[in-house]
């Protein structure tokens, strides 16, 4: 296999350092000299790292410059990029609102017809009003747009919000919910064709990662006489998967993936139920 793929990831943002381990963990990694440079290699020579603005991966990628990107879903969306979106990584979720000052007069989207809009996704909150049929004025904004109100610039804000907190710091109250995102590895159509194997390696690999985010690996001995108990405490992903102990005909060794949030009650009903030699383990990668 000797096909090079390009993988546009953001040069900066909350979305970033998320990314660059995830990227590590996959076994990738990113083989740098010190300082951040436009171009990185990886620990695979036929991939190489692309930095760019997370509103520039899509057209990257679209383009073909860049075969494959991560960036959020509002990303794709705000500039209408022609890409598919591969894999949800399940990080980086965040929800564009659209919100007034606490004690506006405005309570509804309609209340909107003809005032004053500002945000950073102009494209997302047109389409949004153009649904509703309302045509506000929109003021795009490169930053700070929660402050937009306040100085008079605009009468509400289309925004992104993960928690909510600088919204109410500014005291703003979103009035409806205009997109929900996450991050996404997405890839050029093309490159999909063309590029195909090397693509799927990189998909699998990031998907084993985010399949084991959360999980953990059990095993133990058990009685054959105590089985059945313990088969119904932990039933797994597909149920335990149960084996011969060679010197010991009276007793199996059983191995299961379960939620690592359940480990800790877990341990001590299958030790109840007749379990012994209980081993936990963290999962790296799952391929399912």
């Amino acid at each position: 296999m000797n096909q090079v793929i390009r993988l546009a990831i953001p040069n900066k943002g909350r979305i970033s350092e998320p990314i660059r381990e995830l990227i590590e963990r996959s076994g990738l990694g990113i083989l740098e000299n010190g300082d951040r440079t436009l171009i990185a290699r990886t620990r695979d020579p036929h991939v190489e790292i692309l930095y760019a603005r997370p509103i520039d991966i899509p057209e990257y990628v679209a383009t073909g410059v860049a075969d494959l990107g991560i960036t959020g879903h509002d990303m794709v969306i705000e500039r209408s990029s022609d890409v598919k979106e591969l894999l949800n990584l399940g990080f980086g979720n965040a929800t564009v609102v659209l919100a007034v000052p606490e004690k506006s007069q405005f309570k509804n989207p309609k209340d909107l017809e003809g005032k004053r809009v500002s945000t950073e996704f102009p494209a997302i909150t047109r389409k949004f009003f153009k649904k509703l049929g309302i045509k506000p004025i929109i003021v795009p904004v490169g930053g700070a747009c929660e402050v937009t109100p306040y100085l008079g610039i605009s009468d509400a804000i289309v925004d992104l919000s993960s928690s909510g907190t600088t919204l109410r710091q500014n005291r703003l109250e979103v009035i409806e919910t205009v997109l929900e995102t996450s991050t996404f590895l997405i890839a050029n159509k093309q490159s999909l064709i063309g590029k195909k194997e090397k693509i799927e390696e990189v998909h699998l690999a990031l998907e084993s990662v985010i399949n084991a985010r959360g999980k953990c690996y059990l095993m133990m001995n058990v009685d054959r006489i105590h089985l059945d108990q313990v088969r119904e405490i932990i039933p797994g992903l597909s149920g335990p998967t149960v084996m011969e102990v060679a010197s010991r005909p009276d007793m199996v060794a059983v191995h299961v993936v379960v939620d690592a949030e359940k480990v800790y009650q877990l341990i001590n009903r299958v030790k109840q139920a007749g379990a012994r030699d209980i081993l936990v383990m963290s999962v790296e990668r799952l391929i399912r």
